[in-house]
């Protein structure tokens, strides 16, 4: 198995960096060959924009969709972003690093999303979601560092339920073909000790419980999205599909409420 593992974190010691290295060393001790790109060392740049496009489609309007067709159609994608494509294609699993801020991505991962997720390229009409996206048979989960403890992130907690937080990131994944894994989850990573969650207050214990999630990836079962085949042709739910979020449900039980 070939792992990509993409570290979105400005700092070498942080957390986030020594997680994204323990996977790496974890899954390479487990025999598979691994990728790790990190995207702040790359100074990868997270701005969609007319720069990055020599031929354009229409010199006069930038529409990011029209000029990533366009470049997807005449082989001319920015050479950072076919890079990244081919690491994709290439990988079996996608292992995304990052901390939590202001409940999303950082802007420089939410970047390459936007640049390297092209219309054309990675994804159609005809080429998207869990059943039909390029990147189908490939898994992915996220690995995610937050700053207030577990209770905080709980249905009732004052921060939010973290797997509704998260939903947009696994959508998106799903969007392009992946199987999306349960996320591994590092919480209370703040200075003061008080605060920290206690199942995972100091650094060797949180490595081992992302060691451990990697171990037990075979066990764990993909989050369920709807495909292709459960929308009708003004893109909703079917009456006889099943939904899998409480982002997208049918009518009549929401209207219920």
């Amino acid at each position: 198995m070939h792992t990509l593992i993409l570290l979105a974190h400005p700092e070498t010691n942080s957390l986030n960096a020594q997680l994204a290295r323990c996977a790496q060393e974890t899954l390479e001790c487990n025999g598979n060959s691994v990728e790790l790109v990190d995207l702040y060392r790359e100074a990868f740049d997270p701005l969609e924009g007319e720069h990055h496009y020599a031929k354009r489609l229409n010199e006069t309007f930038f529409s990011a969709l029209s000029e990533q067709g366009h470049a997807s159609d005449l082989g001319t994608l920015p050479l950072e972003v076919r890079r990244a494509i081919d690491q994709l294609d290439r990988a079996d699993l996608v292992v995304f690093q990052f901390p939590l801020w202001w409940w999303a991505m950082p802007a420089l991962l939410k970047g390459w999303i936007d640049r390297v997720f092209v219309w054309g390229e990675v994804y159609t009409s005809k080429m998207r979601y869990c059943d039909k996206g390029r990147f189908r048979g490939k898994r992915a989960f996220l690995s995610v560092t937050t700053g207030a403890p577990a209770p905080a992130f709980g249905p009732d907690g004052r921060a939010g339920n973290l797997d509704l937080i998260l939903w947009p990131i696994h959508f998106s994944l799903s969007y392009v073909g992946f199987k999306v894994l349960p996320p591994h989850r590092s919480l209370g990573v703040i200075s003061d000790s008080s605060q920290a969650d206690p199942q995972l207050g100091d650094l060797s214990l949180r490595l081992e419980a992302l060691k451990t999630h990697i171990d037990e990836l075979e066990s764990l079962e993909p989050i369920q999205f709807n495909g292709s085949q459960d929308w009708d042709n003004q893109g909703r739910l079917r009456p006889d599909a099943t939904s899998f979020s409480p982002f997208i449900q049918h009518l009549a039980r929401r209207d219920r409420r």
